[in-house]
């Protein structure tokens, strides 16, 4: 299934580019969908921590993927 993907903030950087889309198997959880991105972005291990938002709404480990699912990689925020 196509998904579009967004990465925001140092996660830009590592991975040199602020959106893609990319094919996920189907019946992918958020938790595949993590070990798919570090094996496919392995410069993203660099962040200690990052969340998941699908669709704007933030995703824990074991929701499934669907077709056409906007996907954003949100790195730890700090600030002053």
């Amino acid at each position: 299934m196509k998904i579009t993907l967004l990465f925001f903030g140092i996660s830009t950087d590592l991975v040199d580019n602020s959106s893609l889309e990319i094919e996920l198997p189907n019946k992918s959880t958020v938790a595949s969908f993590k070990k798919f991105l570090m094996a496919e972005f392995p410069e993203l291990q660099k962040m200690s921590s990052y969340a998941v938002a699908i669709n704007e709404s933030y995703a824990t480990d074991n929701i499934l993927i669907k077709e056409n699912d906007v996907i954003a990689i949100i790195p730890p925020v700090s600030g002053g």
